[in-house]
């Protein structure tokens, strides 16, 4: 009787947020590493088939690194990187678009559709909503880059992801942009997923990870941030709180807190049903981040 109470108070807990976030749109970002893991993956999955029952407005951004260094090497091709992007030749490029917007997009609404979702892709070219012109400066250095193919989001249809929304069904939008003159580029999925919860206007960007989020000691999960205001975040990256991979995972979720975005999130995707975790609980399992200057650095958010 005790667990069947403490299920309904969950329950209790979560109608809060259910009815707070109701008819918002929350953009989750699903990294590669996550896509080579089917069971995270379909916990992940239910997680967004869950938030999409309860009113919420899911919209799925994913990459696929692995996958793609799998198909160049199977090819003969061999991966290079500048600057952490890859760098994307045109005989790359085909295989990007065939990985990214036929193999995972397809098999990723597949899924939803396994699970009892809805869900539409909306891969480039076939049924573009991201449109976007090629890299020529590196973002956080500003100096000249050339990669090849790679360029970033300038701009993202709206309407169409809205209407999908509307109609109850998922959409799922690879990490790839259209040019003007018609060809394809790749583009980072982080900063993919910034652009359309940017258009948007979404309450909450997740960046489903392979870490906990933000820790005072990067070696010590228990040591995790659970919540951060835009200015605590950059008092860590001055004082070396923040280091490595997570800088420019953290400067892009400010970049997005100042182009509208409710709160960010990162949070571990291996974790299950982190996602549900997350934004329907008090609590939280990961690192919320928030406009502001006044210090949140705790351990009991309001998500």
């Amino acid at each position: 009787m005790q667990e069947a109470i403490a299920k309904a108070d969950t329950l209790l807990e979560a109608m809060g947020w259910i009815r707070r976030f109701r008819g918002k749109s929350t953009v989750i970002k699903l990294g590669g590493s996550l896509m080579d893991d089917p069971d995270a993956l379909r916990h992940i999955l239910l997680d967004v088939i869950f938030m999409e029952s309860v009113g919420m407005f899911p919209v799925v951004v994913h990459g696929g690194g692995k996958a793609i260094n799998r198909a160049l090497q199977a090819s003969g091709i061999e991966p290079k990187f500048v600057r952490g992007r890859r760098v994307t030749d045109p005989a790359t490029m085909e295989i990007v678009a065939r990985v990214l917007g036929e193999e995972i997009n397809r098999d990723v609404v597949a899924f939803v559709e396994r699970l009892g979702g809805r869900a539409i892709g909306l891969p480039a070219p076939q049924s573009t909503v991201l449109f976007g012109e090629k890299l020529l400066v590196d973002e956080s250095t500003n100096e000249p880059i050339d990669l090849g193919l790679v360029g970033h989001v300038t701009r993202v249809d709206r309407q169409v992801i809205e209407s999908f929304c509307y109609a109850n069904q998922i959409p799922i939008i690879p990490s790839i942009c259209e040019a003007a003159d018609g060809s394809l580029l790749n583009v980072n999925a982080d900063t993919a997923a910034m652009a359309v919860a940017q258009t948007l206007g979404s309450e909450k960007l997740v960046f489903l990870s392979d870490t906990p989020g933000v820790c005072l000691d990067p070696a010590d999960p228990a040591s995790l941030i659970t919540s951060l205001t835009s200015e605590e975040a950059r008092r860590l990256i001055r004082d070396g709180v923040i280091v490595g991979g997570m800088i420019p995972k953290v400067e892009a979720c400010l970049a997005t807190l100042d182009h509208g975005v409710g709160k960010v999130h990162i949070i571990d995707g291996r974790l299950r049903h982190s996602l549900l975790l997350e934004i329907y609980t008090t609590r939280g399992v990961g690192t919320e981040i928030s406009r502001g200057n006044v210090p949140l650095l705790s351990s009991q958010p309001g998500r």
